[in-house]
């Protein structure tokens, strides 16, 4: 069985990627969740990962850790899950805006942290972050019109081109991003997906909250766990 350490489900897009993309893949997993920022957090995760951050996965001796090689090593050792697309052009492209999300759009994560429990509501953004807003947007439409005819997602079928771009999702809501209608019916099927309906409940039940992680918004209590 597969082992999948992550950080808090609440705040860790990055362990968001690979535990959805795995799940809505139907590959079987073990998950560890490690707090963030909390006394004996990170000598917890240097147990599993060299890089002495989360995610990793644990298949026996190997270890593999950032989100985009987690997804790479599992298409490779279950190739029937799908996780790219079959079609060469289609995966190449899928790879490319993966490779792009992985390495880029640092105004957005920095001014809109992923924090899956906040009531949704707008701040304002530097000319940065809306930018990347509208280069996100750029890359869901052109995917979605140019190999999307085959179901409601990035390529058709759910691929590991839907798991990297999730945390974008959840920042697109929780900020009330104004999107276009192609956007917005891309995001309500991310959304309906049952892997990340799970992923979200298990973020509502969290109890760590993390002060770095809240400067977005003041503190508020939480919604309840049944409102996922």
């Amino acid at each position: 069985m597969l082992k999948l350490i992550i950080g808090n489900k609440n705040y860790s897009s990055w362990s968001m990627r690979p535990w959805i993309g795995l799940r809505a893949a139907g590959i079987p997993f073990d998950e560890d969740v490690i707090s963030l920022y909390v006394a004996g957090g990170k000598e917890q995760i240097l147990k599993h990962s060299p890089a002495g951050k989360v995610p990793v996965l644990i298949d026996g001796a190997v270890q593999v850790w950032e989100s985009l090689a987690i997804l790479e090593y599992a298409a490779e050792k279950f190739p029937a899950a799908g996780l790219w697309p079959s079609d060469p052009a289609a995966r190449a492209h899928a790879r490319a805006i993966s490779t792009e999300m992985h390495a880029g759009f640092a105004a957005l994560r920095n001014e809109c942290g992923m924090i899956m429990w906040r009531p949704p509501g707008k701040k304002a953004l530097s000319p940065d972050a809306l930018a990347n807003i509208a280069r996100v947007q750029e890359l869901w439409t052109d995917a979605r019109a140019r190999f999307g005819a085959g179901g409601p997602f990035l390529f058709g079928k759910f691929s590991a081109a839907d798991a990297m771009y999730a945390p974008v999702v959840s920042r697109f809501a929780t900020y009330m991003i104004d999107v276009s209608a192609p956007v917005a019916t891309y995001m309500a099927a991310m959304t309906s997906l049952s892997a990340w309906r799970e992923w979200r409940r298990g973020a509502l039940a969290e109890t760590w909250v993390i002060p770095k992680f809240e400067e977005s918004f003041p503190v508020v209590p939480r919604l309840p766990a049944d409102a996922a």
